[in-house]
């Protein structure tokens, strides 16, 4: 059976030990050198970042977020072990996991890293199709004559890459279609690498939970479970035309999955729509200066991001919850897009002062939507406002400074409202 040592990317056949440097860390598949579809997911990303930055939290329970009131961005593997997820209220990890060291998220740099990971995926195939900052799909069809090497020696080489000169770790799924390598690179995590063949996908799905499909929450698998539906394989019972009749467009989905059937191209130019981030308050807040201080604070996080990804916005939108959790949204139209920090919080104060709105608020958000490259960005600062300029170099002397001393090297007045 083909096999593939992580460690020393020596290929051989099936033994227990790689043969070239002895180490356990094989790989063995009857289809591992056929397949070309794989999903990479970095490990607790935020979190490994702040362990690989502060060694001394390298044992510790590690929660990215903030706040008695805020949600978990991420947790560590130690903080996992006490049930500690994703996007689970602060207070309940906390009463969870006490002991945890809570850090505040630094998404420059984490947006940063993340364009040094893209490049690095980039250098395999242009197609790349990032989900998020710690995730994408890549497609390495027809990459081997190219490199060399098939594409399962090409994804355990680019994640020793990222082990080595980036200091993070990262799943690799990989299979032939999107669908299989998502499953696949869930199945051994932390730092692992899983295959899912095209001769054993019936097999392996049909005893799949049917949460397994992406798309199915819980509300998807209550409905389904009303049907009798658990598992995939109570899926291939079900006649086609049954299913769209009892769960409309979903049905055909829910068909085609069950027998691990997904067209999905590996889309590289699939645009991202907008850019935003926001905060739930740990105490509800209506005094003007200290909600302006978060408006400035998510607008550098935003600016930050469009950098990250060499973006600039045309549209700014403000988010604002009040204590009775009812939303509002307004949207301003700028001038020409922009990436900068300064005109993002211009524009959002702008709109939190023109909302009327009274609080007091238990959550504000910023965001920036009509996204084009960076370079028709900030054209009209020059002619229309002589500062422009000199207020766009300040901005990016201070972003040098922050990415080489942190974030909290040089802080705005009003950010620390």
């Amino acid at each position: 059976m083909p096999s593939l040592c992580r460690d020393c990317l020596h290929s051989f056949e099936t033994g227990p030990r790689c043969p070239a440097c002895r180490s356990p860390r094989v790989l063995a598949h009857p289809e591992l050198f056929d397949l070309a579809i794989a999903h990479i997911d970095c490990d607790a990303f935020y979190a490994a970042v702040e362990k690989r930055d502060r060694p001394e939290l390298a044992d510790r329970p590690v929660i990215i977020g903030g706040g008695r009131r805020g949600v978990v961005s991420t947790a560590c593997y130690v903080a996992r072990i006490h049930g500690v997820r994703s996007a689970m209220p602060m207070f309940e990890a906390l009463r969870l996991c006490p002991e945890a060291v809570v850090i505040r998220p630094r998404m420059e740099v984490y947006a940063s890293l993340s364009r040094r990971i893209r490049d690095m995926m980039e250098e395999l195939t242009p197609a790349v199709e990032p989900l998020s900052l710690d995730e994408a799909f890549l497609d390495l069809t027809g990459t081997a004559r190219l490199h060399g090497a098939p594409p399962a020696i090409l994804l355990a080489r680019l994640a020793r890459r990222m082990r080595r000169e980036l200091g993070i770790t990262a799943s690799v799924g990989l299979s032939h279609n999107k669908f299989l390598a998502k499953i696949a690179s869930d199945r051994d995590k932390p730092d692992g690498f899983s295959v899912i063949g095209r001769a054993e996908t019936p097999d392996f799905l049909a005893g799949q939970p049917a949460r397994i499909i992406w798309g199915i929450g819980a509300a998807g698998q209550a409905q389904l479970a009303a049907h009798g539906i658990r598992k995939v394989g109570d899926l291939l019972r079900w006649d086609r035309r049954e299913l769209v009749r009892v769960f409309g467009k979903t049905g055909l989905r829910l068909w085609h999955l069950a027998r691990g059937e997904d067209r999905r191209r590996v889309a590289p130019d699939a645009p991202v729509k907008s850019v935003s981030n926001e905060t739930t308050f740990a105490e509800d807040i209506d005094a003007p200066d200290l909600l302006d201080g978060h408006v400035w604070r998510l607008s550098e996080k935003v600016s930050d991001r469009l950098k990250a990804r060499g973006l600039a916005g045309g549209s700014v939108t403000l988010k604002l919850k009040r204590a009775d959790h009812r939303l509002f949204t307004r949207s301003l139209t700028l001038p020409d897009p922009t990436q900068l920090a300064e005109r993002i919080h211009a524009a959002a104060a702008g709109l939190q002062s023109a909302s009327g709105l009274a609080g007091p608020f238990r959550l504000i958000g910023v965001g920036v939507s009509a996204l084009v490259p960076e370079a028709e960005g900030d054209r009209l600062d020059d002619l229309l406002d002589p500062e422009g300029r000199r207020r766009r170099a300040a901005e990016a002397a201070r972003d040098a400074i922050r990415r080489r001393f942190g974030s909290d090297a040089i802080i705005k007045g009003r950010a620390l409202r």
